[in-house]
């Protein structure tokens, strides 16, 4: 279906797995003014099929591919697709965001999403090339490690001149092959890591995806659209975060802010600080493994590690990793964590799911309920264990189905580290109780991302008061539905951290700083007015290039107050597609670890106060007391 506005391609292609019948899915003008693209586009795509009591693996799921319609244009970090479905971790929607150049080569292939239905009747991969849709039998890919499967399909788009055609690719390794709950789906170095969704591809029968093309991505006003997008490399590329620390030390950097504020899970959340941090921190593996950065299309800010395995450079982990497989489990062996994080990608496993399985299977043998031979602290044969997960063998069998699922077996649900099924990033939140809240409310689980990431103000940016409740359900709201609009433009999230006026980082103990954090936390009022009446905000931040960035590409007005409400219209979505499938307040929790028992028992405030920020939270969202949408609310919104 054409469309008018730069930045799209104007084509959904849907392939039924089953009888290989390949059509165009109608998207309109209208639905992309208001679901945008990427995961709010998945949403709406979703939420137009599911009726609440389909299963991950049925011929009634869907996994729906979506970009942005910044993918591609040249503004920065936007390489960005989207990966959602029902998840066979959580049992709800799950949306999962990946770098890489797959999104790119969808869009030059003229498509902007890309819609999976049904199941392979043989193990295959799928090649688009523009207009035209393969299916080739992966009998020969199948079993292969997520590396060696993208360079043989390399040599399979060899070309006659030898030359390999431009592409992009996503594939599953043996993890998602074998249905481990927690696969993901891999796209050159880079990952889609959470939700399970390399799972359902892996049901489907589907061992990759590649997609070439030669079409032009247009843009609405190229002129404006490249000088506006020089300003903001510019802007990025000076600014404290984006251009110094990330670049610098990548995420792993945040490792010695956690530890001092007391937020780096450590022994499975049973405390906030690890004392062999140091070992396992960014700077030392920038000091001593860190061969070059790396970034994705059109990334000024390359936050990426890349380290040597086995004499070869490879994508070094990722904060979650570094801290998980680092104090999470009492390691401070940091070459094994490296080593690990590299197996993981090859088998297609999510890092973050596989090492808080991993704790709690060993505070479940440390408390008798588990004889399964793990141990905090002893590493020796943690990578046979990976194996066995992603094949399913012995206790990988087991290991295999999450902590949530084990905790339900083995007992020892207060330490089982989720929220809906899906295990809780490496920010340990009885020190950063809006974090907290997020995890809780998260619409696809235990994500810091998708839960608003508020521990950005609660140390790892500004530092307001850590563990007051004050202003921090407001809060959450505003950054969740900001962030929505992010990932629906098809940007990475990291371009957000710019959104801190370069002077609050630069002088943390100034009076101006402390001022605000001092503040902040009491403005819930005035925040919460932003986010009920965001078309108050007519205007665009010069803080916040990507409202002005939004119009030049695709000619659709777009102020900062507009921009509020998309992505508020594309977090509620989710949320009324999750309440077909059983979620309300009851699901919006935490395990008791987290939210009965203090982290410091000199500090009464040092737990989740829960309750108290869901009630505010319900409120704050136009929900009711079941926390759940208000028919009002969705009217307004126009989701129904």
């Amino acid at each position: 279906m054409a469309t008018q506005y730069g930045g799209y391609m104007g084509k959904v292609l849907k392939i039924d797995l089953t009888t290989k019948e390949v059509s165009e899915y109608p998207f309109s003008d209208r639905e992309r003014e208001l679901f945008i693209g990427s995961k709010t586009m998945a949403a709406k795509i979703l939420g137009d099929h599911l009726k609440g009591t389909e299963k991950a693996f049925s011929t009634e799921n869907l996994l729906v591919v979506t970009t942005g319609p910044l993918t591609g244009t040249g503004a920065p970090s936007a390489s960005r697709f989207n990966i959602s479905t029902v998840s066979p971790q959580t049992g709800y929607i799950t949306s999962s965001n990946c770098g890489g150049h797959f999104g790119y080569y969808l869009k030059k292939a003229g498509l902007d999403a890309l819609i999976l239905t049904g199941q392979c009747e043989e193990k295959t991969w799928i090649e688009i090339q523009n207009d035209s849709v393969k299916f080739h039998n992966a009998d020969d890919l199948w079993g292969m490690k997520t590396t060696r499967t993208q360079e043989t399909l390399d040599d399979k788009l060899r070309m006659k001149n030898g030359r390999v055609r431009k592409n992009g690719k996503i594939c599953i390794g043996p993890a998602g092959e074998n249905l481990v709950l927690y696969s993901s789906i891999v796209s050159n170095d880079r990952v889609s890591g959470r939700g399970g969704t390399g799972a359902v591809m892996g049901w489907m029968r589907l061992k990759a995806v590649c997609v070439s093309g030669t079409k032009e991505i247009p843009i609405y006003d190229k002129d404006k659209m490249i000088a506006h997008t020089k300003k903001w490399f510019k802007y990025l590329r000076k600014h404290p975060l984006t251009g110094d620390q990330l670049p610098r030390l990548g995420t792993a950097g945040l490792v010695s802010s956690m530890q001092m504020r007391g937020m780096l899970s450590t022994k499975n959340y049973s405390r906030g600080q690890y004392e062999d941090f140091e070992k396992v921190s960014g700077e030392v593996l920038a000091e001593k493994y860190n061969i070059v950065n790396k970034g994705c299309l059109t990334c000024p800010i390359r936050c990426a590690r890349t380290v040597e395995i086995d004499g070869r450079p490879v994508k070094g982990p990722e904060l979650e990793t570094l801290v998980l497989l680092g104090g999470g489990i009492l390691n401070n062996d940091l070459e094994a964590v490296l080593k690990w994080n590299y197996e993981l990608d090859e088998l297609g496993m999510d890092t973050i799911s596989a090492a808080n399985t991993l704790s709690y299977a060993m505070e479940a043998n440390e408390k008798g309920l588990w004889d399964n031979g793990l141990k905090f602290s002893e590493i020796e044969g943690i990578s046979k264990i990976f194996e066995d997960i992603a094949y399913r063998r012995g206790i990988g069998n087991e290991l295999a189905e999450g902590s949530k699922r084990l905790s339900e077996k083995y007992g020892g649900k207060e330490f089982a580290i989720h929220a809906k099924g899906m295990e809780l990033a490496a920010y340990e939140p009885r020190k950063a109780v809006g974090l907290g809240l997020g995890y809780a409310v998260s619409n696809r689980g235990g994500c810091h991302l998708n839960g608003g990431y508020l521990v950005i103000l609660e140390g790892l940016g500004l530092s307001i008061n850590q563990t007051t409740y004050h202003g921090k359900a407001d809060l959450t709201m505003m950054f969740q539905d900001l962030m929505e609009m992010i990932s629906a433009s098809g940007q990475c999230l990291f371009t957000s951290y710019a959104f801190f006026p370069a002077p609050l980082l630069k002088h943390p103990n100034s009076w101006y700083v402390k001022l605000v954090n001092g503040v902040l936390p009491y403005c819930g009022a005035v925040v919460r007015l932003m986010n009920k009446y965001p078309e108050m905000l007519k205007l665009h931040l010069p803080v916040f290039h990507h409202t002005k960035g939004f119009e030049y590409a695709t000619g659709m007005k777009m102020t900062f107050g507009h921009y509020m409400r998309c992505g508020e219209r594309g977090y509620n979505l989710e949320r009324e597609i999750n309440r077909r499938f059983g979620v309300n307040a009851n699901k919006d929790a935490l395990p008791s670890r987290l939210v009965k028992t203090l982290q410091d028992p000199k500090d009464p405030t040092s737990k989740v106060p829960l309750e108290k920020l869901k009630k505010v939270y319900y409120h704050a969202r136009g929900w009711d007391s079941h926390g759940l949408p208000t028919k009002k609310l969705l009217k307004k919104l126009e989701i129904i």
